[in-house]
């Protein structure tokens, strides 16, 4: 497959460069930045030194869109919604990892991130989550790859949604992420100062834009409206989200039960680990790797089931999950260039 990466200097795009270099049957013709134009790509990223002899391009997306099979958007939300029409129209397979396409509802989507340019292609978009929407990603050509955090959080809680054990309304989401999930532009906020031995909590009180992502999907699961509370936290480590999420049990369930239910629901999925009863999810165990590793509990004083969930926000939470939505869509072995060992310690 010829392959195409449209804003590749940001740690998004720099995730889909080590990957794609070595997936097996992909080709990269081309991989755009302004800032680093006509410029080696290591030169942006020196781990890729002698991997990859591309330079970067500037160029507008009418200039590429014949280069490529497939193109992947690693472009802020507000950007892609006027880049991704170009590529649809030409007949390319379209993976947006922007906000632009995640969003049914045009209202909601408007309310959380200001008006949207192209309406017209919201419905043509798939949300990617393969485990859960693996055939309708399988017919697509334009997929809206999930947000980080949504990841997480949506894998973590699908399973009990598939049940009448918890009571919908009680859902309480604490996450905590690595700094690479703001982004490579420099901020006061994610500076090497402001974050190292530090922990804070930040869009407090219902006001980070994930929120309707997730409560769109998680209330598609379950048949009904589903609101949660979530929290996310700024951690002093590069990558990685480890969420934990608490609901109330509406009858006696196990951790055997759960992790049961769990493994039944995961089956012989390639990217969804269940820890067995007693063991819980690390980010040093999941560092680099497309793997969503989920660990359960039931605290009995308060009747609540505990699910942790790990993943690294670069990579099942952005560019290999991409890749898996690429890897159906193309009818490629799914776990095609993301059989990767986690680096640890």
């Amino acid at each position: 497959m010829k392959i195409g990466i449209y804003g590749a200097s940001g740690y998004t795009g720099q995730e889909l460069l080590r990957l794609l270099v070595r997936h097996p049957d992909a080709e990269l013709i081309f991989a755009t930045s302004r800032r680093f134009a006509g410029q080696p790509i290591f030169t942006a990223y020196p781990s890729l030194i002698e991997l990859t002899e591309l330079d970067f391009l500037d160029a507008g997306p009418e200039e590429v869109a014949q280069m490529v099979e497939v193109v992947f958007l690693a472009l802020p939300h507000g950007t892609s919604m006027k880049i991704a029409p170009v590529f649809h129209r030409a007949g390319c397979i379209v993976i947006d990892l922007s906000a632009d396409f995640r969003l049914h509802n045009l209202a909601v989507y408007e309310k959380w991130y200001g008006k949207h340019e192209a309406p017209d292609l919201i419905s043509e978009a798939v949300y990617g989550i393969p485990e859960l929407c693996r055939d309708q990603i399988r017919r697509s050509r334009f997929v809206a790859n999930p947000g980080c955090y949504p990841t997480s959080v949506i894998l973590g809680m699908a399973p009990l949604l598939d049940t009448d054990w918890i009571d919908r309304s009680s859902i309480i989401v604490d996450s905590k992420s690595g700094t690479s999930g703001a982004g490579r532009e420099p901020q006061m906020g994610s500076l090497f100062c402001e974050v190292n031995e530090g922990l804070k909590a930040y869009k407090v009180g219902g006001q980070h834009r994930h929120i309707p992502e997730m409560e769109q999907i998680l209330s598609q699961l379950s048949g009904e409206p589903v609101t949660i509370s979530f929290t996310p936290h700024l951690l002093p480590v590069n990558r990685g989200i480890l969420s934990t999420i608490y609901v109330d049990l509406l009858r006696s369930v196990t951790v055997d039960d759960l992790v049961e239910k769990y493994n039944e629901f995961y089956g012989e999925e390639n990217f969804v680990r269940i820890f067995p009863k007693g063991m819980f999810p690390n980010l040093l165990c999941i560092k680099g790797t497309n793997y969503c590793d989920i660990g359960l509990a039931v605290d009995g004083r308060t009747n609540r089931a505990i699910i942790v969930s790990a993943i690294d926000n670069l990579v099942k939470g952005a560019a290999g999950q991409a890749i898996q939505n690429m890897n159906l869509i193309c009818d490629l072995p799914e776990e095609a260039g993301l059989t990767l060992v986690p680096l640890f310690p």
